[in-house]
C-alpha cells in the first residue's frame, strides 16, 4: 500500500536530489506532495534545469496527514530553515518517529529542529561540523539508517543506495 509523502522544498534545491528519489518513490507506489510557502508557485532547481510546481502551501498541511518527509538538498534547506513552520514541520516527524529521509544539506532543518541528538546521521562535507554540533552521530558513508526512521545520504552519487533504503523503510512501515 502506498504511503503519502511530504517534500519540503523551494527555490534552488538540488534537482536530481528531488527527481531521483521522487521517481523512485512514485514508481514504488508512494504519493508525493510538494510542500513550499505557497501552493501553485513554481520552485525551480539550482542548476535551472527543474522547475516543481508546488503542491499545497505549509500553512495548508498537517504532518499527521502525511506518513514520511522528504527533504532534498541544495540550498532550499537553508532558506526554509529560516522559516520555523518549516523547522516545526519537520520536527515534528522526527518527534513521532515516522520516517524522513534527507540528503545532502537535507538535514539543515533537522539541525535548526534540534532533532538530531544521539541520532546517527550523515549529510554533505560542508555541513558535517553542523551535525556534530547539533548532537548527531557523524559518520561518512553513502547512507546511514538511523532506527529505520531517519535515513540521511551525502551527495547524488548516493542516490541509488540513499532510494533503497527509503523504499525499505516504507516498505516496513
Amino acid at each position: 500500500m502506498g504511503k503519502k509523502v511530504a517534500v519540503l522544498m523551494t527555490d534552488l534545491f538540488e534537482e536530481v536530489e528531488y527527481t531521483d528519489p521522487a521517481k523512485a518513490l512514485e514508481e514504488a507506489g508512494h504519493e508525493l506532495t510538494v510542500i513550499e510557502k505557497e501552493k501553485g508557485n513554481k520552485v525551480t532547481g539550482k542548476n535551472g534545469e527543474a522547475k516543481i510546481t508546488i503542491d499545497a502551501s505549509i500553512d495548508d498541511v498537517k504532518p499527521e496527514d502525511f506518513d514520511a518527509l522528504m527533504i532534498p538538498g541544495g540550498f532550499s534547506p537553508d532558506i526554509l530553515r529560516a522559516d520555523d513552520r518549516f523547522v516545526d514541520f519537520a520536527k515534528t516527524f522526527m518527534d513521532a518517529k515516522k520516517p524522513v529521509f534527507t540528503i545532502c544539506h537535507g538535514p539543515q532543518l533537522l539541525i535548526n529542529a534540534n532533532a538530531l541528538n544521539g541520532r546517527k546521521a550523515t549529510g554533505y562535507k560542508s555541513i558535517q561540523v553542523d551535525l556534530v554540533n547539533a548532537g548527531a552521530n557523524f559518520v561518512d558513508e553513502e547512507v546511514v539508517n538511523c532506527g529505520d526512521q531517519l535515513v540521511t545520504s551525502r551527495t547524488p552519487d548516493d542516490l541509488p543506495a540513499f532510494n533503497r533504503e527509503c523504499l525499505a523503510v516504507l516498505e516496513r512501515a
